[in-house]
C-alpha cells in the first residue's frame, strides 16, 4: 500500500506504469483506503473482525451472541439517486442509503444486520468524493449497529463516464430460527402499522429525475427549510435498531415487516402476506411529508401511480396482533420512531388485491 502522498503522484507519473497511462491509478487507490479507515474504525461492534486492506474479513458469530442463529443476507443498491447526487455535487448522503437499502431488508426478516460491505466502481477515482460516500456509509452502519468489515474500489476508465460512479452494499446479519419473519400465523384483523420515512429513500428516482428535467425543477430553490435538491437526497430511514427493539419486547406479536422499496406500498406489502389474506389501507391514515406532495402535484401523478412507485411516507410497515397494537406503538414511540396505525389485515377473495388503498 502506498501512504506518502508525493510517491503515489509520482508512481501515477512513472512513464514505465502502463496501468495507470490507461486510466486507473492503484495510488489512488491506496489513498482511499487510508482515507476511510478510520470511518470503518467507527463501525466497530461485537463479532467484527475487519480486514480492511487486506483479502477478505470475518465475523465470529459465537462473540456477536448469535452462535447457532440462520444467517440472512442480501445486497442492494441506490440506484439512478447517484446520478441526483452527482448533479447537485453532494456525496454525504448516499452512503447511509446503501447501507439503509441492505438492513432495512435484513430487519424485514425479523434479523439483526452484523456486518456490511461496500462496492464502489467509477471512471476515475476522485478520492475526496469517494470518501464522502465512504463516511455515509460508516454513518448508516454505524446507525444500525453494524461493522464496515472491507469492501471493493473499481477504476473502470471507458466504463463509467468521467465524474461518474456506482455503488452496491452487501449486508449479511442473523435471527434465532424461531423468530424469523415473516410469521406463518398472521389473520384477519391483524394491525397494519406505518413508521415514517424520511423522504423518498432510493427508489422512484427515475421517475423523478425524469419530472424535474421536463418541469425544469429548480433543485436550489427553497424547500422546507432547505433546498429542493436536498429534500430530495435526504438519505433512507434505518429502523434496525428501534425496531429489535421492538422485536425483542413483543417476541411473536409482530408477525411480517415489509420495507417499503421499489414497487410502493401496493408492491411490498403483499410480499411477506399470505395468500389468502388482504392488506386494506386508509390513505388519509398515511403519514404527510411534504417532498412525496410535492412529486405528486408537480407530476400530476394520480394516489394510484404514487402507491405503486413510492413508500408514501411509510418508509417500513408492521403487521403486528391486533391486541398488541397499542403496546408495539407505545414501544416504538419510545425508541423515537412515529408509528401510525393504517388499517387491518382481511379475507382475500379468490381473485382479490393483496393490497387495497383507499
Amino acid at each position: 500500500m502506498t501512504d506518502d502522498p508525493e510517491t503515489a503522484a509520482s508512481d501515477d507519473a512513472d512513464p514505465s506504469n502502463a496501468y495507470a497511462a490507461a486510466g486507473v491509478s492503484v495510488a489512488r487507490g491506496d489513498a482511499l483506503v487510508d482515507a476511510i479507515k478510520p470511518h470503518a474504525a467507527r463501525t466497530a461492534r461485537r463479532g467484527a473482525l475487519p480486514n480492511l486492506g487486506g483479502f477478505a474479513a470475518a465475523f465470529d458469530l459465537e462473540a456477536a451472541g448469535h452462535a447457532g442463529s440462520l444467517l440472512i443476507a442480501s445486497a442492494d443498491g441506490v440506484g439512478t439517486k447517484v446520478r441526483l447526487a452527482t448533479e447537485i455535487g453532494d456525496h454525504s448522503t448516499v452512503g447511509i442509503d446503501l447501507v439503509a437499502m441492505c438492513v432495512n431488508d435484513i430487519l424485514a426478516q425479523g434479523a439483526e444486520p452484523l456486518f456490511f460491505l461496500d462496492y464502489y466502481a467509477t471512471a476515475a477515482l476522485d478520492v475526496a468524493a469517494a470518501a464522502d460516500v465512504v463516511a455515509g456509509i460508516a454513518e448508516g452502519c454505524v446507525r444500525a449497529n453494524c461493522a464496515l468489515i472491507g469492501g471493493e474500489t473499481a477504476e473502470m476508465p471507458g466504463h463509467y463516464a468521467p465524474g461518474d460512479y456506482d455503488l452496491a452494499g452487501f449486508c449479511v446479519g442473523a435471527v434465532r430460527r424461531d423468530q424469523m419473519l415473516p410469521r406463518a400465523d398472521m389473520t384477519a384483523g391483524d394491525a397494519v402499522i406505518a413508521l415514517k420515512s424520511d423522504g423518498l429513500h432510493s427508489n422512484g428516482f427515475s421517475l423523478v429525475r425524469k419530472l424535474a428535467a421536463e418541469n425544469e425543477w429548480n433543485l436550489s430553490a427553497p424547500f422546507e427549510g432547505s433546498t429542493l435538491g436536498a429534500a430530495l437526497l435526504t438519505p433512507t430511514r434505518i429502523y434496525v435498531q428501534p425496531v429489535l427493539a421492538a422485536l425483542t419486547a413483543h417476541q411473536h406479536k409482530i408477525k411480517g415487516i415489509a420495507h417499503i422499496t421499489g414497487g410502493g406500498l401496493t408492491g411490498n406489502i403483499p410480499r411477506i402476506l399470505p395468500a389468502n389474506l388482504c392488506a386494506e389501507i386508509r390513505r388519509d391514515a398515511l403519514p404527510h411529508l411534504p417532498v412525496m406532495a410535492f412529486v405528486q402535484s408537480e407530476g400530476a401523478l394520480s394516489h394510484q401511480s404514487m402507491e405503486r412507485t413510492f413508500n408514501c411516507g411509510a418508509g417500513l410497515v408492521l403487521v403486528v396482533a391486533g391486541e398488541a397494537a397499542a403496546d408495539v406503538i407505545e414501544t416504538l414511540c419510545a425508541q423515537g420512531e412515529a408509528p401510525t396505525a393504517i388499517g387491518k389485515l382481511s379475507l382475500r377473495g379468490p381473485h382479490g388485491e393483496a393490497c387495497r388503498i383507499s
